[in-house]
Order: C-alpha cells, then structure tokens, then sequence
C-alpha cells in the first residue's frame, strides 16, 4: 500500500464526501474562529489536506494568500468548482503532498492540516516536512481525530474495513504521542483546546510554533 493506493481510495470517495454533512457543526465553527484569531491578514498560509475545500473557502478571505492542497486530484476538482463559484482573491488549490510541496521554494507562515495527520503514512517525516515548510516562528494548527483515544474496538474494525474498500489507511496514536512527535519535529506546542460541542473529543486542535 502506497500513496498512490490512498489517492485512488479518496478520489473514488471524493464525490459522496462532497455530500456529506458535518457532524458538529457546532464544533467545527468553534475550529474556525479559534484558527482565524490565530492568523494575520498578511500571512501566507498553507492547509494539507483541504478535501473539497470547505475550509479553504471560509478562511481564505481572511489572509494574503492560501494554498489549500491533497492528495486527490478529484477532491481538488471538486474544489476548484466550488472557487469558480465562489471566487476569493489569493485562494488557489493544488493536488499535492507536504514532502512534495518541502522540495520547493515556498514558505509559509501557517501550515493547516484539519482531519489530516492520521492520514499520512510516515507521521514523522510529514511533520518534518510541515516543519520544513514553515517559516522561522510560523505556526502549525492541526486537529486530527486521535484513534489511539477513541473506543478499542475501532482498532479491531479499522483494518477489516480497510480490507473491503470502505476505510482508509489510518494511523493510531493518542493526543499524547502526537503531541510529542510534533514537539520531536521541532515545534513548541503552544496550546491544546477541545471544541466539540457534544459527547467525548478525541480530535484535540493543537497549535505548534516553529522554534
């Protein structure tokens, strides 16, 4: 298994993930204005992992410039769609990885990555691309679900569901190990903050300044 088998999993899942609703809206509104107050209007930032854009079009106006990236071509045309209705000045979408995008000249001074990291295959050489990535003193914003937190029995399910098609690679960790590998990567994790608005968070939003 490859990146290559996980871009194809999320292309063929891009059109009934487009459709799907958002289980906390509560939550996720919470996300969004903690990261806006955290942002400047003259940053340049970076989301990982941006889906069909969601995201990317709520926080876009809010800064200079925004590239929202992922692995799936698919789930960035479905994106780019979203961007020609609505335009936003400075927002642009690119399939691509954080290892591809370290390769290159740009730097930003935020990284996103919501619902992302226990996705990527090789946790730590991502975040020491994330790291890489940024600019000296720029800061990481991530919320991922944490399955290493969540009930046992989703460690027995996840790989037989990943036999049959119906899940993606997924990465298993706690809150506290992320938290240190992030610090690992180079990082001073500034804050940890829950924004659930219903039954336990397993997804913490962690806020990470490059040294």
């Amino acid at each position: 298994m490859s990146t290559v088998s996980d871009a194809r999993f999320w292309d063929r899942s891009s059109k009934s993930y487009a459709r799907a609703r958002i289980s906390d809206q509560a939550g996720y509104e919470r996300t969004l204005e903690r990261t806006v107050a955290l942002l400047k209007p003259e940053d340049r930032v970076l989301e990982l992992g941006c889906g069909t854009g969601t995201t990317a079009l709520r926080l876009a106006s809010d800064v200079k410039s925004y590239l929202a990236t992922d692995l799936s071509a698919d789930m960035i045309a479905i994106a780019e769609e979203k961007r020609a209705a609505n335009p936003i000045a400075g927002l642009a979408f690119r399939p691509a990885t954080a290892e591809a995008l370290a390769s290159e000249a740009a730097r930003f001074d935020a990284v996103l990555g919501f619902n992302y990291l226990h996705l990527v295959r090789d946790l730590a050489g991502t975040l020491g691309s994330i790291h890489a990535l940024l600019v000296p003193g720029g800061l990481f914003i991530t919320k991922t679900p944490c399955l290493g937190d969540m009930n046992p029995l989703i460690k027995f399910a996840l790989p037989l569901m990943q036999v049959i098609g119906k899940a993606p690679y997924a990465g298993v960790f706690s809150a506290q190990a992320l938290r240190g590998l992030i610090a690992a990567a180079g990082f001073e994790v500034v804050g940890t903050e829950r924004h659930a608005s219903k039954g336990k968070d397993s997804r913490p939003f962690i806020v990470a300044r490059k040294a």
